[in-house]
């Protein structure tokens, strides 16, 4: 928080030298607002009678008034500071803040409205008249907070003036460059909210023109200051050329993922370029503030309806417990962490065994929540002592394991890897979070788990089974959550069709059909948060991933929003489906049948347990055909315990190493 201190310093533009000089700077500002409140309280008493009295005051009245006055003004005075009204900062006053300056003038009002009923005649000078009172409280809170006001206003204006100084160009633009006219598309909230951050800041390269929204109940209508909705979408292309706008910005918090598409097919056939404001979540977030308008990204044309959370839940799940992360360093673990923060646990343990990655996690974190207990803890879940070692100490509540090699081509080639990182790891993993009295183990699993065809997989159904068995023999309830690909994550479709189309090209896409579903990874981990804290035990929670999504539509979409044609500015190679892949993921398989929950977005999976037996047996084989090298065996084991797995066995099943780095589909 600033200091009352600065209130003169920012006005001058001197910086106190000296603690001496910095006191002295204080009480001068804190007595300059004293004595204008003062001024303005008993200016609002006498104006109150003068406008009683027609301005004519009589000379006995005037008697009345100046006794009165002390005794008003120190009311109101100790009224306003009781309520906090004088607590504020002037210079960041806002409509917020009148709440304590109506309840100073109903209190103040209260008491010389009570005096002026019980006092008697013979202390008629302080007995302050109804109409006076009234008149007086509106004038004198109003006067107040109108002075606040003023001082923000030229707080702005001085800031705005400073920032247009530094651009160099007194038109407001940097390097002697004119605004930009834009149009914002959505006269929403989010919309108002941006139009008045946008004028607020002098170093903006913007010039609002106008609004566009749909609701013809708002044309014609002022939403910020001056700026008007002045048509609907449909008269973007005569609004574009008439006005000669640079760019629009949509400025709608949570638009659908249709609405972003019509819109930016408008825009394509003005042509016009299109902007957006970060998401409601971000900016929830505090990531970002609502005027850090960027280029539209795929991700906002993957968008989909907004999650709504039950955060009562999660925070009863979540409040107050140790919880460990692990893979805190990877796209879904760091998010995991991120929100697991909000609901501020007693302690949040990073378990991750990529140094860079939890080092980026950690210094994250404790910047955002720095009251927050974070313990960053460098290991490998395979590691039995050294993860042993951390359940004794810190004694985690609640598991979240989100720790796993996933990359469907790269587990082609490193079959044992994934065995005893999907698998073992998982499996050691569960038996100490059931040995240390963990309240809850969440598996992060896959749709890749649903008949697979991959080793990766395999491992991940098989996690699977390993998390329902354990829920057997443990009083900890195991939950397993699976869903599809997430935008953006680490060796993902998206990031390589952008380094492909940095490079100039050509996007590659493994099949014209490909299809893949998708979730943005806060929507995935806000439902992997819901649903652990629905949990009873033994489930597998399936995340409702919407509509399918084409690949080759998917790369046709980043080339555009790239400022490129699709097969003229780069082209687009179908380079055959790798070893492993599916044309299309499932959720579910056929015999299995879903329930629904009270989460319209989560479903259960009535997936039957195996024997304790065929489990254990499993395990060890397992262990035995990682450690030997076994691959070919190894996909036949798969084959043999998973009946709806069919993984190939040939004698290669090498996959050449360009491939994982020229070929995308869309990985978890």
């Amino acid at each position: 928080m600033i200091s009352k201190a600065s209130f003169i310093q920012e006005s001058v533009g001197a910086r106190p030298d000296s603690a001496l000089e910095r006191f002295r700077r204080h009480f001068v500002s804190a007595g300059t607002q004293t004595i204008l409140d003062i001024s303005v309280l008993a200016a609002g008493l006498v104006i109150a009678y003068m406008l009683r009295l027609d301005f004519q005051i009589p000379r006995k009245d005037w008697h009345y008034v100046l006794v009165q006055i002390p005794f008003v003004v120190l009311l109101q005075f100790l009224a306003l500071t009781l309520a906090g009204g004088r607590g504020f900062i002037w210079r960041y006053t806002d409509m917020a803040h009148i709440k304590s300056f109506l309840y100073a003038a109903l209190g103040s009002l209260l008491v010389v409205v009570l005096l002026r009923g019980t006092l008697s005649d013979a202390h008629q000078a302080w007995r302050v008249p109804f109409s006076v009172g009234f008149i007086d409280s509106m004038l004198a809170f109003g006067g107040t907070f109108g002075l606040r006001m003023l001082r923000r206003a030229v707080y702005e204006h001085a800031k705005r003036r400073k920032q247009v100084k530094g651009t160099g160009n007194g038109n407001g633009g940097r390097n002697g460059k004119p605004k930009l006219p834009v149009l914002l598309i959505g006269a929403g909230q989010a919309g108002v909210l941006a139009a008045k951050e946008i004028e607020g800041r002098g170093d903006l390269d913007l010039d609002i023109k106008g609004f566009i929204d749909d609701d013809r109940m708002k044309l014609g209508r002022s939403v910020v200051q001056r700026h008007k909705v002045l048509g609907t979408t449909d008269a973007l292309p005569r609004l574009v050329h008439s006005l000669q706008i640079d760019h629009v910005v949509i400025t709608i918090a949570q638009a659908s993922r249709q609405s972003i598409h019509r819109i930016v097919k408008i825009c394509e056939e003005i042509p016009v370029k299109v902007r957006i404001i970060p998401g409601l979540y971000e900016i929830l977030d505090g990531r970002v503030g609502i005027s850090r308008i960027r280029d539209l990204q795929i991700e906002d044309l993957l968008g989909r309806d907004p999650v709504c959370l039950e955060a009562e839940n999660i925070k009863e799940f979540l409040t107050g417990k140790v919880v460990m992360v692990t893979g805190a360093g990877g796209s879904i673990g760091s998010e995991l962490a991120r929100q697991v923060a909000w609901f501020k646990p007693s302690s949040l343990l990073l378990v991750e065994r990529a140094e860079f990655a939890l080092f980026n996690i950690n210094r994250e974190l404790k910047e955002l929540w720095p009251a927050l207990s974070i313990m960053p803890l460098i290991a490998d879940v395979g590691d039995e002592t050294r993860m042993r070692s951390i359940f004794k100490d810190y004694g985690p509540e609640v598991v979240v394991h989100a720790a796993a090699h996933k990359h469907v081509p790269m587990m082609e080639t490193n079959p044992m890897e994934a065995v005893k990182n999907n698998v073992l790891a998982t499996n050691l993993l569960g038996e100490l979070a059931g040995e240390f009295g963990v309240e809850v183990f969440v598996l992060i699993s896959s749709d890749k788990a649903v008949r697979p065809t991959s080793v990766m997989g395999a491992s991940k159904r098989v996690a699977e089974l390993v998390a329902q068995n354990l829920g057997q023999h443990f009083d900890t309830r195991f939950v397993t959550v699976r869903f599809g690909n997430v935008i953006g994550s680490a060796g993902s479709v998206i990031p390589i069709f952008r380094e492909q189309i940095r490079k100039g090209g050509p996007v590659t896409v493994t099949h014209p059909d490909m299809v893949r579903y998708f979730l943005t990874i806060p929507e995935a981990v806000q439902l992997v948060l819901q649903a652990s804290a629905m949990a009873q035990g033994g489930e597998i929670y399936i995340l409702d991933m919407g509509e399918p999504v084409s690949i080759l539509d998917l790369a046709k979409d980043t080339i555009t929003l790239s400022g490129l044609k699709p097969f003229e500015d780069i082209d687009i190679v179908f380079t055959g489906v790798r070893p492993g892949e599916k044309l299309f993921e499932e959720l579910e398989m056929t015999e299995e049948h879903l329930a629904k929950t009270r989460h319209p977005k989560i479903f259960i999976g009535k997936i039957g347990t195996y024997p304790d037996e065929k489990v254990r047996h499993a395990l060890r084989q397992l262990t035995i055909l990682s450690q030997d090298g076994q691959e070919q065996e190894l996909r036949r084991f798969f084959n043999e315990l998973l009946p709806e797995a069919h993984l190939t066995v040939t004698s290669d099943t090498v996959t050449p190493a360009a491939e994982f780095a020229t070929s995308a589909v869309g990985g978890n």
